[in-house]
């Protein structure tokens, strides 16, 4: 499946390259042409020198790959992703269109910042891996691990998934996060005690709680191979560099007595100088340090880490990347486009970073130096 980012106007767009030309009078094709199915990201038919595309637009949207890149998944935003991965299977039921033909890469599921509603893409007649196996993966490794409750859940709907397959998918998976959502809403108030039951309570909450014992263990259980072998690989490690230390060990007939008590100066090797880099206005005025990894720029407090507030800027505008020693600039599907010297990047498109480069997000522009 061939994919790539466009800007048109002031609309972004997924392409998906289709492999032969469609028929655009089959059932599938129609009803996604018409569009008006909630959930779903409306998409075009486009033919373009002899080839044929499908276009979704996905303006003002980030796909979750990129917004939960480094921040952890809560227990609350996966039960709003699963109702509204139920509801938008309803609506494909009614329309009588194949559920299975939903894309559920993460970078292919959307989000609304603002209103936190998602988009999905669907590819009529597609009948390759839909990616439910590796959302599952971004699943385990984003989410919040200090939620035992949200852990317990994620790892049984994994387990189920690889058991059941997608038969798992049509209604069971819903309960389980059911389930999930009603354990957030309930107290735990304290057990009420009668005269003479006081041993039968604590008998039964003994019980209770060895069986909850026995479920974690089960779920948890399910990688103790992965952490088995992470601990082979370290100790290989161990013994390797056991085995490189005995080998470039010092001969014991070394004359250590030649020139002793002289004392030979060694020139410390210069460290290399590190650069901070930062964000300037063409005036010189300071607007930011680039001090992490990864910064987002945007006009969304709480989420952009430099925070730019004007009306062109999109709430979550563009990102600078460090990769080694490189620095790039990435657009991140905004509206008004990320120019580097004048040339406008394509919607999630990346770019080198070099000294004195001029950078333009809406109508701000920045100088990296």
């Amino acid at each position: 499946m061939q994919t790539e980012f466009i800007k048109s106007l002031n609309c972004n767009y997924e392409r998906i390259s289709l492999n032969e030309t469609p028929d655009e009078k089959k059932y599938q094709y129609c009803i996604i042409g018409r569009g008006g199915i909630k959930g779903l990201l409306s998409c075009d038919l486009r033919y373009i020198n002899g080839l044929s595309y499908l276009y979704y637009d996905i303006s003002s949207k980030q796909n979750i790959s990129q917004l939960y890149g480094k921040k952890c998944i809560s227990r609350e935003w996966i039960v709003n992703f699963f109702w509204s991965y139920r509801q938008v299977r309803r609506e494909l039921e009614r329309f009588l269109l194949d559920s299975s033909n939903l894309l559920l890469f993460p970078e292919q599921i959307y989000q609304d910042v603002e209103s936190d509603s998602f988009g999905f893409i669907y590819l009529p007649y597609y009948e390759e891996d839909n990616g439910i196996k590796k959302l599952m993966d971004f699943f385990l490794e984003h989410m919040d691990y200090e939620d035992e409750e949200l852990v317990i859940c994620v790892y049984s709907i994994y387990e189920k998934l690889e058991q059941k397959g997608d038969a798992y998918l049509q209604s069971v998976i819903f309960e389980d996060v059911k389930k999930l959502e009603e354990a957030a809403e309930e107290e735990q108030p304290e057990p009420c005690r009668v005269s003479g039951e006081y041993e039968s309570n604590e008998l039964t909450e003994e019980i209770v709680q060895k069986e909850e014992t026995i479920q974690k263990k089960h779920f948890f259980g399910l990688f103790d191979g992965k952490k088995k072998k992470d601990k082979e690989i370290r100790d290989n490690y161990r013994q390797n560099m056991q085995e490189m230390m005995t080998l470039s060990k010092v001969a014991e007939d070394i004359n250590y007595n030649r020139d002793l008590g002289k004392t030979v100066y060694i020139e410390a090797p210069e460290e290399p100088a590190i650069i901070q880099r930062k964000l300037r206005t063409p005036e010189g005025k300071l607007i930011a340090s680039v001090e992490e990894n990864v910064m987002t720029l945007g006009k969304k407090k709480g989420e952009a880490d430099i925070v730019l507030e004007d009306a062109s800027i999109s709430r979550l505008h563009a990102r600078i990347i460090k990769e080694e020693s490189i620095y790039y600039i990435e657009d991140l599907n905004s509206t008004n486009g990320t120019f580097k010297n004048g040339l406008q990047l394509q919607p999630y498109e990346k770019r080198e970073l070099n000294e004195g480069d001029e950078i333009k997000l809406g109508r701000i522009a920045l100088i990296f130096a």
